[in-house]
């Protein structure tokens, strides 16, 4: 609805329909290590995140999911990492209760770099691949998108953003752009 910034469309997508092409095991666009359930998640916390932001005010960020230990070659912490010392299940992203603190540590700069059965690795991450890595992204997309389309080429993972200027929730696998939410402005 103009100027209520509110969405006036509902969307439910099933992704394992709409996007075969992105989780079909056969093709290996999914990395075998990552779980349906948890990018399925995390597409969800990221959409949540495009719509309400936080606190009112629109928030930008980034999760990288699998392929943990060679990501992590990629990363450096640009904050004290938050989930450090933390037991596995009480940082996995299946726990609904891990929700509302994924969104509130959103706001830090930075990704959160998640394994494929869904625990946290670490919140707050600078990506940073190696610029043979990276490919062109369309004009208008930013260091974030970047990252996250050079971190899925150097490893075997998949990488959600959130655009804080726009709210588009963006997927990206093996380099490639797949948006899945633009928000109308």
């Amino acid at each position: 609805l103009p100027d209520s910034n509110q969405l006036d469309t509902l969307m439910v997508v099933d992704i394992e329909r709409e996007f075969q092409s992105v989780i079909d095991r056969e093709n290996d666009l999914l990395p075998p290590s990552v779980k349906t359930e948890v990018l399925e998640r995390m597409i969800a916390i990221a959409t949540d995140l495009s719509v309400e932001g936080r606190e009112g005010k629109p928030v930008g960020t980034m999760f990288v999911i699998g392929d943990t230990d060679r990501v992590n070659g990629f990363s450096k912490p640009l904050v004290l990492n938050p989930f450090f010392g933390y037991r596995k299940e009480d940082r996995n992203v299946l726990n609904p209760f891990m929700d509302l603190t994924i969104k509130e540590y959103s706001v830090i700069d930075g990704g959160f770099v998640i394994r494929g059965d869904g625990v946290i690795e670490a919140a707050g991450s600078m990506i940073h691949a190696p610029a043979e890595f990276f490919s062109g992204l369309p004009s208008g997309y930013g260091t974030r998108h970047a990252a996250a389309a050079a971190i899925t080429r150097a490893t075997d993972s998949i990488s959600i953003c959130v655009s804080s200027s726009t709210g588009q929730v963006s997927l990206f696998r093996k380099g490639v752009l797949f948006p899945l939410l633009e928000k109308p402005i």
